[in-house]
C-alpha cells in the first residue's frame, strides 16, 4: 500500500504542505483567497528540532493503535488506509494519546482530525505531495 513519507533531508520547513492539505477539502480553485486570513488547521503539521524540518502525518500503520484503542469504533481501517468516522468520534481523545506518531489532533470541528491521504476528496497523489515544491514528501509503496 502506498504511504506519505517524507526525507528530511530535503524539508525546507516552508509549510506549504500544510496549506495545500487545508485548501484540499476546499470546494475552491483559487488558495490563495481560499486561505486568506483563515487559520489554518491541516492533518500534516510541519515540526522543527535542531535545526531539521519535518513533517509529521498518519502512518497507517498495519496494526494502529489508535483504532484499537478508539472507544466508539469511530476510527477503523479499511484497504490499509485509517479514517475517521465523525458521527461517531466522541472527543475523548483516547487516539491522539495512544498515535505514537502524534498524527492525531483536535479539529475546529468538534472531533478529532488525521491525514487520510485525501481519499475523500482528492484522488490520485495526496495534496501534500504535489504542492512540496522540494519533493521532501512522497506517496509511495516501501
Amino acid at each position: 500500500m502506498k504511504r506519505v513519507y517524507v526525507n528530511e533531508k530535503w524539508c525546507l520547513g516552508c509549510y506549504l504542505c500544510e496549506y495545500y492539505c487545508a485548501f484540499a477539502g476546499m470546494n475552491e480553485k483559487d488558495m490563495a483567497r481560499a486561505l486568506k486570513d483563515v487559520k489554518i488547521n491541516p492533518k500534516i503539521k510541519i515540526e522543527e528540532h535542531n535545526g531539521i524540518s519535518f513533517a509529521v502525518s498518519c502512518r497507517h500503520c498495519h496494526e494502529p493503535l489508535c483504532v484499537k484503542g478508539c472507544i466508539t469504533g469511530a476510527l477503523i481501517r479499511t484497504d490499509g488506509v485509517v479514517t475517521i468516522n465523525r458521527e461517531k468520534c466522541v472527543n475523548c481523545y483516547t487516539c491522539i494519546l495512544n498515535c505514537s506518531y502524534g498524527a492525531i489532533s483536535p479539529s475546529d470541528e468538534g472531533v478529532v482530525q488525521k491525514c487520510e491521504l485525501c481519499i475523500k476528496t482528492i484522488t490520485g497523489t495526496p495534496a501534500c505531495v504535489r504542492g512540496c515544491p522540494n519533493g521532501a514528501i512522497v506517496f509511495e509503496e516501501r
